[in-house]
């Protein structure tokens, strides 16, 4: 089964993803689609071969990738991180108004005094501010680019997602011809798409003609002004989707990717929704695990269990469109924000619903926070509308959810969610035989062995797993009965073993080496 054919391609699988990408960015859906129709256009008068189009046409779709990555620490320094974004499109990445909007985006959310000592660090020193999210950006795009299988090429551009024509980017100041041509070319495609579809032809060309030489190389600025008219033409196709998958590099049978293949690419589609939150840094393959695991003990049939494990494991893909200004919000949320989370599955749903393949995957992923009493959301479906995938995944999630450290909670003990669980059953929220089969699963779930990888010690796991929930030193402290400075120590001593310099790399390296997510069972 696993080398039988999925019925759809990577293609399509990216497409769905940049359609997450777009929320993120707080820009209407279907941006990176239309960017990749610019960006193609461009490639293909620019001469570039076929190696080099198809570098474009990847490099374009996931180039946003890594931006939610760091969406904790650009919502901690700039308040709501999507609209931060949305408004950096207004102005060139360089000089006085870009300087005037960090400045007056930092600190947003916190108290006068906090907000001021913000300002004042962007104000003296913007770029060593900015440079260590814009690694931690460039990294988990690249990751995602090799775990997507897109190959090398495509992840190598992407660590210059951030340069500029004029060296005057970051991380590392590329300049020039340094700076790969694909991203030269996506550079100018993903932002001239911003200005194309606000207002038209002639406020894109005037825009990419003022950064010619600076944010821009000259000679793509050059192809794009003789074609503008055109390349603006195809953008806005009709059907956007199909028009970006007509010029997929693979196309027909040998794009198809098999059942294995696709269960890959949707692990690694769930690890990078996570780390949106890093509290929830491998929650979505937790829940895969349980939900596949309780689906089994129920008896259910191989396809069906293949289903509840995908959708378990893209379940949480629309939360990237929700700011982590409200996820991680330290009070109440308003009515506005609180309908803002509710609609989160729905944007999952609808964003996987796009691929005909996923489609009964979006309609179980989409329903994982519905209750059979109907209180859930998005739509209050109840018992009858249900189906047991959907119990089963609503079950593993709250399962899981309460297990897990949350900004306004400590994750409970294994003992008080299932006592919760079990409450949920009894009020008739959840299923009766989904919790049990749950906890049954759950129960099964012990820890897999006592060593690690790379020299990883038991307690430098421990240790890595707070680190790439986003926990504190002094929370880690706390929790293992150490000191800040052996915590700060411990750290050192990790990155230096697995070879990275930042949370987000401390996240996958944990992720891809099953040091998360943590046992379930006590």
């Amino acid at each position: 089964m696993g080398r039988s054919r999925s019925g759809t391609s990577r293609a399509e699988v990216l497409a769905a993803l940049s359609l997450a990408v777009d929320l993120g960015l707080g820009l209407p859906m279907e941006h990176m689609l239309r960017a990749t129709l610019l960006a193609t256009g461009l490639a293909r008068r620019l001469g570039l071969d076929e190696r080099a189009q198809a570098t474009v046409y990847y490099a374009t779709q996931v180039t946003w990738i890594g931006c939610h990555a760091d969406s904790r620490e650009v919502a901690d320094w700039f308040g709501d991180d999507i609209a931060f974004r949305r408004d950096t499109y207004d102005v060139d990445w360089s000089g006085l108004p870009f300087l005037r909007l960090l400045v007056s985006r930092a600190g947003r959310g916190h108290p006068p005094v906090t907000r001021a000592a913000r300002a004042a660090a962007m104000l003296v020193a913007p770029r060593a501010r900015l440079r260590d999210l814009i690694q931690s950006h460039c990294a988990s795009a690249s990751a995602l680019a090799r775990r997507a299988g897109l190959g090398d090429a495509v992840s190598e551009a992407l660590r210059f997602a951030f340069e500029r024509w004029d060296g005057g980017g970051l991380p590392g100041g590329a300049a020039r011809e340094q700076v790969p041509i694909e991203m030269r070319v996506v550079h100018l495609a993903e932002t001239a798409e911003v200005y194309l579809h606000r207002s038209g032809v002639a406020d894109a060309l005037a825009m990419v003609r003022a950064r010619s030489g600076t944010q821009f190389d000259p000679a793509v600025v050059a192809a794009f002004a003789a074609g503008a008219a055109e390349l603006a033409e195809e953008a806005a196709a009709e059907d956007v989707w199909r028009a970006a998958l007509d010029r997929a590099p693979e196309r027909g049978a040998a794009g198809e990717l098999t059942e294995d293949e696709l269960d890959e690419l949707l692990e690694a589609v769930g690890d990078f929704a996570d780390l949106k939150r890093p509290a929830a840094t491998g929650h979505s393959r937790a829940v895969a695990a349980l939900a596949a695991g309780a689906a089994q003990s129920l008896g259910l049939d191989a396809a069906e269990i293949r289903l509840v494990r995908r959708a378990g494991l893209v379940h949480d893909l629309g939360r990237m469109g929700v700011s982590n200004g409200i996820w991680e919000k330290p009070g109440p949320l308003s009515d506005s924000e609180r309908e803002r989370v509710r609609l989160y599955p729905y944007l999952t749903s609808r964003i996987l619903g796009r691929v005909p393949a996923l489609r009964e995957v979006a309609t179980v992923a989409g329903a994982h926070q519905e209750r059979l009493d109907g209180t859930g959301y998005p739509h209050g479906l109840d018992a009858v509308s249900l189906r047991r995938p959907q119990r089963l995944l609503a079950a593993a999630d709250v399962y899981v959810g309460l297990r897990e450290d949350r900004h306004y909670r400590p994750a409970m003990s294994a003992d008080d969610a299932a006592r919760r669980l079990r409450e949920e059953a009894r009020a008739a929220r959840l299923d009766a035989d989904a919790v049990r089969a749950v906890l049954e699963a759950a129960g099964a779930r012990v820890s897999r062995r006592g060593h690690w990888p790379d020299g990883i010690t038991a307690r430098e796991a421990d240790v890595l797993r707070m680190v790439a929930s986003g926990q504190p030193n002094a929370t880690i402290a706390a929790a293992l009965h150490i000191t800040e400075k052996t915590v700060r120590n411990h750290v050192q001593h990790i990155y230096t073993k697995i070879g990275v310099s930042n949370r987000t790399g401390a996240s996958l390296y944990a992720l891809s080496h099953g040091i998360l997510p943590a046992p379930l069972a006590e």
